[in-house]
């Protein structure tokens, strides 16, 4: 369990630096991983990115203050990183649903956002099958969109490609060149460096890259691979929190940090819904 302890320190790295500069590069490193994988794992397991936690931290501690302090709107918003007003008006009507000049008048509502804290979660004894399988390198051939290392943007640039790429021949097209294990389209986020994140629809492959297509080939690694039934987004996101929260702490094994990969099934027709796999790299904690 010492992955949820240096996750739960970097958390409080974040705490008290509120009213100053927070790295990700630091908090990352207090969490013993990369930035993007650091902030890929706290979406997972909390269900909001790393910048939208610390907006609403930011903003429910600048509510406290006004309420509390005799102070301008405006050193407020300096103290917690904004040096527009604007900005900083924005922000605090995204959490509060007020102004900042409303919220120093008691009597209005506020939304006090409270510190995360990690740990494991108990479920009830609800099972999670699983398996584990030893993978040669795997080369993956598909359409890709350029992410980047903003947790936030992303989840406004990966559902659209999924639309486009349904609504389109390109889907049949993956579907057709899937040859090899694990057999399905697969959604694939490949990490290379801070320019260079890639979302991929794309199958598993030993055939040639047609045009408008890239490959990407995957380490060999270990994978432990879970299978879901229902919808697709919801039952995949359950999947990754219940690793990281379930499995993770107690498997012996820590996050290889290599691309995750949903394996969705073949179909002339594009559904929300029906049987999928995930699979995440893993490796034994004495490699660490």
């Amino acid at each position: 369990m010492e992955w949820l302890k240096n996750l739960n320190n970097a958390i409080d790295y974040i705490e008290t630096n509120l009213d100053s500069e927070i790295s990700y590069e630091e908090a990352a490193k207090i969490a013993c991983c990369s930035t993007y994988y650091f902030q890929r794992m706290f979406t997972y397991v909390t269900g909001i990115s790393l910048s939208e936690y610390i907006r609403h931290r930011r903003m429910t501690q600048a509510a406290f203050d006004l309420q509390s302090m005799d102070v301008k709107v405006l050193d407020i918003a300096l103290k917690y990183g904004y040096t527009s007003p604007t900005a900083f008006n924005r922000a605090f009507q995204s959490v509060h649903g007020i102004t900042p000049a409303s919220a120093k008048s008691k009597g209005n509502k506020l939304n006090a956002y409270p510190p995360i804290r990690f740990s494991v979660q108990v479920s009830g004894g609800q099972t999670m099958p699983y398996r584990i399988e030893e993978k040669k390198p795997l080369r993956i051939v598909g359409i890709r969109v350029l992410l980047t290392e903003d947790m936030e943007e992303n989840k406004k640039l990966v559902p659209p490609f999924w639309n486009e790429v349904l609504s389109t021949g390109q889907f049949q097209e993956v579907c057709r060149l899937s040859n090899q294990s694990p057999a399905g389209v697969l959604g694939v986020t490949a990490y290379q460096d801070v320019n260079e994140i890639y979302y991929y629809i794309a199958a598993a492959t030993d055939q040639p890259v047609p045009a408008a297509m890239f490959e990407h080939v995957i380490p060999a690694a270990t994978w432990v691979i879970f299978e879901c039934d229902g919808r697709f987004k919801e039952s995949i996101q359950s999947i990754f929190k219940r690793f990281l929260t379930e499995w993770l702490p107690f498997s012996g094994y820590t996050y290889a940090e290599l691309p995750d990969i949903e394996v969705y099934p073949i179909s002339k027709e594009s559904s929300q819904e029906g049987h999928s796999e995930v699979w995440i790299a893993v490796k034994k904690e004495k490699e660490n």
